[in-house]
């Protein structure tokens, strides 16, 4: 139960909004030309981008380790 609870919080960490910054030097100097709410909108997208991938990755290692574990 412990481990679900830890589980359960670390995603909700990891899932919460932040003010992260993931641009590249040629996407920060696109976006201070466009302005604020451009800047926010190209770095939300950066992010979902990479995220995706990184969750994919995830769920087939989970599931690989699922199914080598020996009962």
């Amino acid at each position: 139960m412990k481990r679900k609870v830890l589980v359960l919080m670390t995603c909700l960490l990891l899932s919460a909004p932040a003010a992260v910054m993931a641009q590249c030097s040629i996407c920060t100097k696109t976006t201070q030309q466009l302005g604020e709410k451009p800047a926010r909108g190209m770095n939300t997208g950066i992010l979902y981008l990479a995220f995706t991938p990184l969750l994919i990755i995830g769920v087939i290692a989970w599931r690989w380790k699922k199914s080598n574990l020996v009962p």
